[in-house]
């Protein structure tokens, strides 16, 4: 474990239907280490533990939801700064009328509500939150904006060059075992020669320096990756516009060895050429 600065922290609060959870699980597709419902008091100790474990960035939901242990709160935080912690403070709050909609659609009460109408607990809640929404380093009004819209108002405070980047997964795959379900996209580079018809190819993998260099020689092999850069370049803005930070392309070929793994291995060399964060996937690689 390496021993760090404090981490950075999010913490992420407002009125129960305002977005918060749409906000967190933005966080956490952002990369920050995410917790919800903390209460306010474990604040600096988990600060401690994050701290020794490396952990550089810290988004933290809370809210009414710890009742009375959520108006200590601003003390807290005011001990994370006195430690040195860099803290930003979001607060989402929204109409009434609309937090009234958003809750009946889901059919759950609000934390304070108790046996009352749900105003009186939108009510109750605006006057325990009145003092961190005074002190709030961001406030956002939820009642026109939709769940991408909010999504996008966060990822455009919290991102960085990193998580501007749209990450790739790549499967290699066989369709005689099936095409992967949570493919986005799927390829077939059976188009190509097959290194199986080759003797001293048959057993070895793409992973083989030899298999590569028989199917990438081809023009063809050159044209699709020169294709899919341009493709995937292409839709990138358009995804993340959307709020989709991860996109799953899956390459095949006839068993998942020789053509589809090293057609992966290769797309992502050049993915990564070109900026775009990319995993890589051998799904049928091994099987007969």
């Amino acid at each position: 474990m390496t021993d760090v600065a404090h981490p950075e922290f999010a913490i992420i609060t407002g009125l129960s239907g305002a977005g918060r959870r749409t906000a967190a699980h933005t966080m956490e597709d952002l990369g920050w280490f995410t917790v919800d419902n903390l209460p306010p008091v474990m604040l600096p100790s988990l600060a401690e533990t994050l701290k020794r474990d490396g952990v550089a960035r810290v988004a933290v939901v809370a809210d009414v939801r710890s009742r009375e242990q959520f108006e200590q709160l601003p003390e807290a935080l005011q001990e994370l700064r006195a430690r040195g912690a860099r803290i930003t403070t979001v607060f989402l709050e929204a109409d009434d009328d609309v937090i009234v909609q958003r809750q009946e659609s889901n059919r759950r009460p609000l934390p304070l509500q108790g046996g009352d109408r749900l105003i009186e607990g939108i009510e109750r809640e605006r006057r325990l939150l009145a003092e961190i929404r005074a002190t709030a380093d961001i406030v956002v009004d939820t009642t026109r904006l939709s769940a991408r819209q909010l999504t996008q108002r966060v990822a455009n405070h919290f991102g960085n060059e990193t998580t501007d980047k749209l990450k790739i997964a790549l499967i290699s795959f066989g369709f005689k075992n099936g095409v992967p379900v949570d493919a986005d996209m799927v390829f077939d580079v059976r188009f190509l020669p097959n290194p199986f018809w080759i003797p001293e190819l048959r057993p070895k993998s793409g992973l083989s320096k030899d298999v590569a260099q028989y199917v990438l020689k081809h023009d063809a092999a050159q044209r699709f990756q020169e294709h899919m850069i341009e493709l995937l370049a292409t839709v990138a803005p358009g995804y993340l516009n959307e709020g989709k930070r991860q996109v799953t392309v899956a390459v095949g070929c006839t068993g998942g060895k020789h053509r589809s793994t090293c057609m992966s291995e290769e797309l992502s060399l050049r993915l990564r050429e070109n900026g775009f964060p990319t995993t890589v996937l051998h799904r049928d690689l091994g099987k007969e």
